[in-house]
């Protein structure tokens, strides 16, 4: 299980956040608009001083009640158009922003239907889940706030800093001493905040997992007892989330303090020298009010910046974990295509399934580490069935994955009718080669679809029917709502044989060339199981099949037998040349081997 918690990373927030760039490029146009309306109501924000200025200096000073009621007019006008300005900005992102939140959540699913096996074997689900969530929630409130205000509260800042210093520049150096303090405080905050927000967004990602597999696994939870120590896991991890979250507000409280801290020092100290200057006659009324205006009207931009970096950061970090999965490798391209295999004709002697000399170790292996599977030769000709028999961690299940490409072998080939199938697209081998499986997996959809999903869409009422019979699966007649009936999360509101039977259906409905069972009866009892057989007969007879078996029963529906043992071929033949010739096969379809697999 993979939760990648990260350490501390020498890494550009900048240059990571700039990823996102293909994504909000078609929103572009009305993002830029939206930061150019925000920094308009900015600026409009900061001439309110200077009509303080006028209105004390001028109307005030002079005793005008009509120039007191314009300056107030004027005023009220300047801040409707600063709230009806910020109104339009909103309007603006809304829109496009939900779009890219909505692309980059259709990508990364899309990416995840395209990814090997194996990586779904290394992560976590709830890690996978928290970066199309979570993660994906940050981005689009960074895009929507912190992205426009980091630029607008900048150029507000500058702006205001200007003015200042041209109503007087000694009251300026004066506001501006915090600066260099500020902005290494930031330097600093940031790295410390980038690594505690990675940690955070990661155990976000674990607690889910917990989360997902206890209302998965709800069942054993309660048949055994375990929601004590299930709880306890809970609250393990979600103590560790607490205490990071803590950490990071612990860390934005400092920063915090600092911003707001040193710049109410500066405005107050400003405040001081200003009415000094204006008792010695050295500095207007007015001009003060609008210094101290302008002072204040930058304490939000200047008090943002924490909370705005705080944010930035964990978008960062959304961004990179969100890319950690969108660069794994993909299963290579369906137009790659081996130019040599396939091309002319084929021999009679490659028709059907052939494995040729295939080796097999999973990718995480170490590379000095023994093969799962070594040097199977082993070949199940057109129309044929073939049983495949071992004891426990022969690599039976392994080598059926190899078939369909779910792993990619590590050396060797195998070919379907003499072609190559790394020379095949996934899709097109996927259409020639139907699987199922031991545990079998059913979608929150209906009966009928579940089934249907191992066509190629064009089977209708009468293929599913036909799919239903051939798995003895007609129970599904007497459900509520018929093959329209909704079986729930994982398939839960069936018995473990139903659900056995549906998949069976799913695998021979599309009436594949090629069929790969992994032991597909194992949940049936005897005399439905001997239904399933009878039925499955007549599919296998037009059929290459390779079939996990681990009692006599399913192995008697094979032409042919192969004996894995140690992740070798140790014998082929027929159940009864087995039986007469082969101790271990003997020894194994006794049954004193118990658990065979």
């Amino acid at each position: 299980m993979a939760t990648t918690s990260a350490p501390a990373r020498n890494r550009s927030a900048v240059r990571t956040l700039l990823r996102l760039w293909p994504y909000v490029r078609p929103a572009r146009a009305r993002l830029f608009t939206a930061a150019f309306v925000a920094t308009l109501a900015s600026s409009v924000g900061l001439v309110i001083p200077l009509v303080l200025k006028w209105m004390v200096d001028g109307p005030v000073a002079d005793r005008d009640p009509a120039g007191v009621w314009l300056g107030a007019l004027c005023l009220l006008l300047l801040g409707f158009a600063e709230a009806l300005l910020f109104g339009l900005r909103r309007w603006l992102v809304a829109r496009p922003l939900a779009h890219v939140e909505a692309s980059m959540r259709a990508d990364l699913y899309r990416h995840l239907q395209r990814l090997p096996v194996s990586f779904h074997d290394r992560w976590a689900s709830g890690q996978l889940l928290s970066r199309g969530m979570t993660d994906l929630m940050l981005l689009r409130m960074f895009l929507a706030f912190p992205l426009t205000f980091l630029l607008v509260n900048g150029v507000t800042i500058v702006i205001g800093v200007i003015i200042m210093l041209l109503q007087d520049w000694t009251l300026g150096l004066v506001i501006l001493g915090p600066a260099v303090p500020v902005m290494v405080t930031c330097v600093v905050f940031e790295k410390r905040y980038a690594e505690v927000a990675r940690r955070a967004q990661d155990q976000v990602g674990d607690l889910t997992t917990v989360v997902e597999e206890s209302v998965l696994g709800i069942r054993i939870i309660k048949g055994f007892g375990r929601h004590r120590s299930q709880a306890r896991a809970f609250r393990d991890l979600s103590g560790k989330l607490r205490g990071t979250e803590l950490r990071k507000a612990r860390l934005l409280a400092t920063i915090w303090g600092v911003i707001v801290t040193l710049p109410e020092v500066a405005i107050g100290a400003a405040l001081v020298v200003g009415v000094v200057q204006v008792a010695d006659g050295g500095l207007s009324a007015g001009t003060l009010v609008a210094f101290l205006s302008t002072a204040l009207a930058l304490r939000w931009p200047v008090e943002s910046i924490g909370f705005l970096l705080a944010m930035s950061q964990e978008a960062a970090t959304a961004t990179e974990r969100y890319f950690e999965v969108m660069d794994e490798e993909v299963e290579e391209a369906e137009e790659r295509r081996a130019a040599a295999v396939g091309s002319g004709s084929t021999s009679l002697a490659d028709k059907g399934l052939r494995f040729h000399d295939v080796q097999f170790r999973y990718p995480d292996a170490p590379p000095e580490s023994r093969p799962v599977l070594q040097h199977i030769d082993l070949h199940i000709r057109p129309g044929e069935s073939m049983a495949l028999v071992g004891s426990t961690g022969s690599g039976k299940t392994t080598l059926t994955a190899l078939v369909p490409r779910f792993y990619e072998v590590t050396s060797g080939r195998i070919t379907l009718d003499g072609v190559d199938i790394t020379g095949l697209s996934r899709q097109a081998l996927r259409a020639k080669v139907a699987v199922a499986f031991e545990e079998p997996t059913l979608f929150s959809a209906a009966v009928g679809d579940n089934v249907l999903m191992g066509a190629d869409g064009t089977a209708g009422t009468a293929e599913l029917e036909r799919a239903l019979a051939v798995a003895q699966a007609d129970f599904v007649h007497a459900l509520p709502q018929g093959t329209d009936t909704q079986v729930g999360e994982q398939g839960l509101s069936l018995s473990g044989g139903q659900r056995q039977r549906l998949a069976l259906a799913r695998a021979v409905v599309g009436q594949p060339e090629f069929l790969v069972l992994d032991d597909p009866l194992s949940a049936l009892d005897v005399h439905t199981e001997a239904a399933v057989e009878a039925a499955l007969r007549d599919v296998l007879a037009d059929t290459t099949a390779l079939i996990v078996a681990h009692r006599p029963s399913t192995v008697l529906l094979a032409d042919r037998v192969a004996l894995l043992s140690g992740g070798r071929i140790a014998a082929v033949g027929t159940h009864h040349e087995l039986l007469r010739t082969n101790a271990e096969y003997a020894h194994l379809m006794s049954g004193e081997e118990e658990g065979a697999r």
